[in-house]
């Protein structure tokens, strides 16, 4: 082991320590080479291609950021140790897609999933590769990026929506029930059901929210076009080489000099055709894009598709909401109902005590220690019970009339 030396009084250092077995030693107590892993180290992904093959590679966010022209921050978006909500994000030569158990990055020739043991995403990869083999027998003309976006879309649809059935299928019984018999355990049981359902209402509203977000911007539609970018990239590539081609003097004569205008034509026409193929601009692909509208249509009406399945299951999940809304109204409904018919139970209660409390004082009177010479004769004591309990009679019916009156109580 490296010992620590004796710093020099001259010199800017305090403590030197050998960083070969110090360093090591420090970085395993603290966890720098687990945290550093972690950040920088390499990651299972799924490659799929336009041929519907795919194979599992190994890739770090280095390669992904250079092969893909991706920021940072897009692929944090796909980490699988961080939880961020749905998106969709369109960029130069990728689209970022983060919806639910589904994370990939998608490009005009194949598309990089997010390796997972998830049920949806091995439905993604078997499901992606079986449409794009069958493609060679189909007419469809949709490009290969809107196709995978198109399945990553489908199966987050199918997904929450089935969630939803089968939250219906649940909570539909259980708020039956506590309508009928109001208990502890059921309204524990519709509590736990409720949570559960907010938590499933924001997810679907994050999903019908992006998709309505990319449905109101063109810009962002037209830069998910990657195909076509591709291909004006390729076309401006070839034109590029054949105009530096011309410039360099291969096309004309050494021995015999060219004339002016002809030069100056030419040179015109290569330039307008160049400007037709690539926009000069920095958004030019979106311009282009713009402009030709069938290709925007295609991807309007594919989001369209879903963002109608996906409002149908947010229309279920605030149906369903209302129910429990309107399940806790009648409960509540049904305890007031309740606590009145208390309060009158403990109305005429009160009423008969009062009563009775005069038929005690009365008692007590006459139980004094003296000799009352009423007693003398013999039925008066029947009497003054008589007429003490019809005294008491009359005044509780004087008291109910009173109620009656007053609408206290439902006679």
């Amino acid at each position: 082991m490296g010992e620590a030396r004796v710093p020099d009084p001259n010199s800017s250092h305090v403590v030197q320590f050998d960083t070969n077995t110090h360093g090591s030693s420090l970085s395993q107590l603290f966890g720098f080479s687990t945290i550093k892993k972690r950040g920088h180290g390499s990651r299972s992904w799924i490659q799929i291609d336009q041929s519907g093959n795919s194979r599992v590679l190994e890739l770090d966010k280095g390669t992904l950021m250079r092969n893909c022209s991706l920021p940072a921050r897009d692929l944090r978006l796909l980490d699988p140790m961080f939880i961020y909500p749905s998106t969709i994000l369109g960029r130069e030569k990728a689209i970022v897609v983060n919806l639910e158990q589904i994370r990939c990055i998608i490009t005009a020739d194949e598309v990089i999933l997010m390796n997972s043991l998830d049920g949806c995403v091995m439905q993604y990869e078997s499901e992606l590769c079986k449409r794009l083999q069958m493609k060679r027998d189909q007419s469809d003309d949709l490009p290969f990026e809107f196709r995978a976006l198109e399945l990553a879309l489908e199966l987050t649809c199918m997904s929450l929506d089935a969630q939803v059935n089968e939250l219906q299928m649940e909570i539909y019984p259980v708020l039956d029930e506590l309508a009928t018999s109001i208990s502890t355990l059921n309204l524990e049981r519709v509590r736990r059901f409720k949570g559960h359902l907010l938590a499933l209402n924001r997810r679907v509203q994050k999903v019908r929210d992006e998709i309505e977000q990319l449905m109101d911007d063109d810009g962002d539609m037209a830069e998910m076009y990657l195909t076509e970018k591709k291909e004006r990239m390729e076309a401006y590539a070839t034109t590029n080489h054949y105009v530096q081609s011309i410039s360099s003097g291969s096309g004309l004569s050494k021995s015999a000099p060219a004339s002016p205008v002809s030069s100056s034509t030419g040179f015109h026409k290569l330039e307008r055709a160049l400007s037709s193929v690539l926009p000069s601009s920095r958004h030019g692909s979106m311009t282009s894009s713009s402009g030709n509208g069938y290709n925007i249509e295609k991807l309007e009406m594919l989001l369209e598709a879903y963002f109608v399945v996906i409002d149908n299951t947010h229309s279920k999940l605030l149906s369903l909401k209302e129910y429990i809304d309107d399940t806790e109204d009648l409960i509540n409904i049904k305890l007031g109902n309740v606590q009145n018919q208390l309060i009158q139970f403990e109305l005429l209660l009160t009423a008969a005590t009062f009563v009775a409390t005069i038929f005690a004082v009365v008692a007590g009177v006459f139980g004094m220690n003296f000799k009352p010479h009423i007693f003398d004769y013999s039925p008066a004591f029947n009497w003054v019970l008589v007429i003490t309990g019809i005294s008491c009679g009359i005044i509780y019916l004087s008291f109910l009339l009173y109620f009656k009156h007053k609408r206290i109580l439902p006679f």
